[in-house]
């Protein structure tokens, strides 16, 4: 996915409210994230997915700063819809003063995401601080904080036994939006002069000393739009990112009938069927 011939220049930030908004929290860009597209279209995901999110990332702008015009961005950009990686839509954010108001959204994922995932997205169901993570590191947070204990507290040195065992424990603390410096103050103040067990007394002061949970966040509303007519859905879900007219899918009743030919149809159904006159050799004649 060369993209040597794209512009240099510092990429724009869209209005306020606007722009690229990422799904999830995912680990660096490798090589294969996007070998399922074609080369034109990896390169631009690959260009997107560098940006940083309430970056501007309408057609004109992405026409400016990559070697492609307007006509093939926007086929481009169609393209990583319906792959999984975009949708466009609105989401409905409180200002300052307390009202509701409907901002424009462009969602990107670097893993490409099927229609169900989007839709959940769109009903709240997958925040982003919860949306799984394609290459999960191989020491968590929590096992991290937990085997650096010992450095700056030697009595409290645990094993990697005690950090993974412990460490779902921690992640629960972080769950409850509490910092590091926080648990580490729970795990390590008021320590007695000599700790027999730092895993046992670990694990009760994580337990006893547990935040409560915070108050539930109200669920985002958001609604997807079509990525062929731009307008939301007006019965079912987007395939593809796409709603049921402009797949040529019928959406609606089935035209009537006028109301002659409904009352011919209802008179030859009540006609009694003719039955066949038959000739003396005794087939019908």
């Amino acid at each position: 996915m060369a993209d040597s011939h794209f512009s240099d220049a510092p990429h724009p930030l869209a209005n306020p409210g606007y722009g690229k908004r990422s799904v999830s929290a995912e680990g660096p860009l490798a090589g294969d994230d996007f070998a399922h597209l074609t080369p034109r279209e990896a390169a631009v995901a690959a260009y997107v997915d560098r940006l940083p999110d309430t970056s501007d990332i309408s057609i004109k702008t992405l026409a400016k700063h990559t070697p492609y015009g307007q006509t093939a961005i926007t086929t481009v950009l169609r393209a990583l819809v319906r792959a999984g990686h975009l949708r466009h839509g609105l989401e409905s954010v409180v200002a300052p003063d307390g009202t509701s108001q409907w901002v424009t959204r462009t969602w990107w994922s670097r893993t490409a995401r099927d229609d169900s995932w989007w839709d959940a997205y769109a009903k709240g169901e997958l925040p982003a601080e919860r949306a799984e993570e394609r290459r999960r590191p191989t020491r968590s947070r929590a096992y991290i904080l937990l085997a650096a204990l010992g450095r700056e507290h030697p009595t409290m040195s645990l094993s990697h036994a005690d950090c993974t065992a412990l460490a779902p424990l921690v992640e629960e603390w972080f769950a409850r939006e509490t910092g590091e410096r926080q648990v580490l103050h729970a795990l390590t103040a008021g320590l007695p002069g000599t700790v027999h067990h730092p895993a046992a007394l670990a694990r009760r002061r994580l337990t006893d000393k547990l935040p409560p949970a915070p108050p539930p966040k109200p669920r985002p509303v958001r609604v997807i739009e079509c990525a062929e007519c731009g307008r939301p859905p007006r019965a079912g879900a987007l395939t593809g990112g796409k709603c049921a007219s402009c797949r040529g899918v019928p959406t609606g009743p089935p035209p009537a009938l006028p109301a002659a030919r409904v009352h011919a149809l209802a008179a030859a159904c009540r006609t009694p069927a003719r039955t066949p006159e038959r000739s003396p050799e005794g087939t019908p004649s």
